[in-house]
């Protein structure tokens, strides 16, 4: 597919939303929101995880990930794709196989015995590494992961997500501040437009979803959940 021009990036938006709603994987409820592990309350939930168990979606995604990634970085810029412990691993494994790249994974921390190892696979000395997960909220389980290979002696430059919440304006500087850029499919804006474009969920969740997305903090006070973010989502 490399050869020809690479698919359009709304294109890729549009299409891997729809095919989330296809699988079920979007979850939009205002009544009993969905609560974060950092607290925060939310109307909506997404679970990339589904993906696994669709092997013709998760391929054309694979497909599009690889696009994405080789013409937001270049083709020669990787030595090694890491996922992060777990829903990244997956993902890693089958974009790595995309990009004919070696595959690793990163614990969220070192093991307890033997080498006490947080990267499992052979990471080079100074290998280029894109960092690979599920999706990104604030970017922080990205920057956490990063400092591991690099305390291994890699570097990481990039990372990439299936799944970006875009609810954060400042996430994308959070994460170059940290070394990193950001690669992704879709966000929450562009489930958004094809719900409302398909009649999904009713108008009434669809704006309370929209309410979120604008003011996720101001929304999950409201609510019951946190006004500050600790910055300890992914």
């Amino acid at each position: 597919m490399f050869a020809n021009t690479f698919p359009d990036k709304a294109l890729i938006a549009e299409t891997v939303a729809k095919m989330l709603l296809e699988i079920e994987a979007v979850h939009i409820r205002a009544d009993e929101p969905y609560t974060f592990t950092s607290g925060i309350k939310a109307p909506v939930y997404i679970d990339c995880r589904k993906l696994i168990s669709y092997p013709r979606i998760r391929s054309a995604v694979m497909d599009f990930g690889a696009s994405v990634v080789l013409r937001g970085a270049g083709f020669e810029q990787f030595d090694a794709v890491a996922g992060g412990e777990t829903a990244g691993i997956p993902f890693a494994a089958w974009l790595s196989e995309r990009l004919g790249l070696p595959m690793l994974y990163v614990r969220k921390k070192p093991k307890g015995f033997g080498r006490n190892a947080q990267i499992e696979g052979n990471l080079a000395d100074g290998a280029r590494v894109l960092l690979v997960e599920d999706l990104t909220t604030d970017g922080g389980s990205k920057i956490k992961f990063a400092e591991a290979i690099r305390k291994a002696g890699a570097n990481v430059t990039d990372t990439f997500a299936v799944f970006y919440y875009d609810i954060f304006p400042d996430t994308p500087d959070r994460l170059k501040a940290a070394g990193m850029r950001l690669h992704y499919l879709t966000t929450w804006w562009d489930i958004l437009a094809a719900c409302r474009k398909e009649n999904r969920f009713g108008v009434e969740a669809l704006d309370q979803a929209e309410a979120f997305l604008k003011e996720p903090l101001k929304w999950s006070a409201a609510h019951g959940g946190i006004a500050e973010l600790p910055r300890s989502e992914g």
